[in-house]
């Protein structure tokens, strides 16, 4: 079993940075794949960004080279660093483990965090 706490969502202009967290507990963190997942209102919920049990990344085409997933296995955690936000972010942001991950393919793992709010105002 996983458990999942994502935080950082808020409210920003386009061109701005936001960092999102989440933080893992109850099984081995540093092996276990992890990932970033958004919901636009009124699409379907997306891979964003990934990392494999070797910590290789993925990355939705549409934030590449914006976005950077990154581990942190003191803390059980990984991040979301995304910069150049335009309004196309917008969406509930949701962490996910235990799924596969790749540039070509992703399916989502059990385990979800409850997700946190991305605005970006033009």
């Amino acid at each position: 079993q996983v458990y999942l706490e994502d935080s950082g969502g808020g409210l920003v202009q386009a061109g701005g940075s936001l960092r999102l967290s989440c933080t893992a507990s109850g099984r081995t963190f540093s092996s276990l794949p992890m990932a970033w997942f958004r919901q636009a209102p009124g699409k379907e919920r997306e891979f964003v960004a990934g990392l494999n049990w070797s910590d290789r990344t993925s990355y939705l085409d549409s934030v590449r080279g914006r976005f950077t997933i990154i581990r942190d296995n003191p803390n059980k955690a990984i991040y979301l660093q995304m910069d150049n936000l335009t309004t196309e972010d917008t969406g509930v942001y949701y962490c996910n483990a235990a799924g596969y991950y790749s540039d070509y393919t992703s399916s989502a793992g059990d385990y979800w965090g409850k997700g946190t709010q991305v605005t970006v105002s033009s």
